[in-house]
This record gives C-alpha cells, structure tokens and sequence, in this order.
C-alpha cells in the first residue's frame, strides 16, 4: 500500500532521532526530542494557486507542531500542507 497526497500536501518521513548528544551522553527515548527533518515520500499535484516546489527525496525542515501522523505499514508518515514546510535541505 502507498500514499498518494491530494493537493497541496506532501507525505514525509521522519528522520530518526539522536540517540546521542554531541557529548556522548546517551538519551533515553523519552528524552530524544522529536526532530523536525523529514524526507518527502511523495507529493501531491498542486491546486490551481499552490505550484508544489519540494519533489521526492528531498530532505526538508517542516513546522514543529504541523501535519498529521499516519501508520501504515508498521511505518510512520506525516502529512503535512507545503505551506508547513519552512525549507529543504540541500
């Protein structure tokens, strides 16, 4: 099964969390902190007054609290508009 996004919303998947610091102090999972990078699983065809700028594959930095969390698969996703996504990582 896929996910095919409608509009102007875009399918990410989240980037693991460091599970250490740059210190090498080992966190514990409830310590880690969410990260807000992603990469774009697959874009929806844009609306007639949004151009989809992000393509699949790119890794991109989206609003902390945006979008919405989906398991398919045993995997997660999170759907978020494009208009949530503050940039991509190049």
């Amino acid at each position: 099964m896929k996910l095919v996004p409608l509009g102007d919303r875009v399918v990410l998947q989240q980037l693991k969390a460091e599970e250490t610091t740059k210190s090498g102090i080992v966190l514990p999972g409830k310590a880690q902190e969410k990260p807000q990078q992603a990469e774009v699983v697959a874009v929806g065809p844009g609306t007639d007054d949004v151009k989809m700028e992000v393509k699949s594959g790119n890794k991109v930095i989206y609003s902390k609290y945006a979008g919405t969390e989906v398991k398919l698969d045993d995997e997660d996703f999170i759907i978020v508009k494009q208009e949530d996504i503050l940039a991509v990582v190049e």
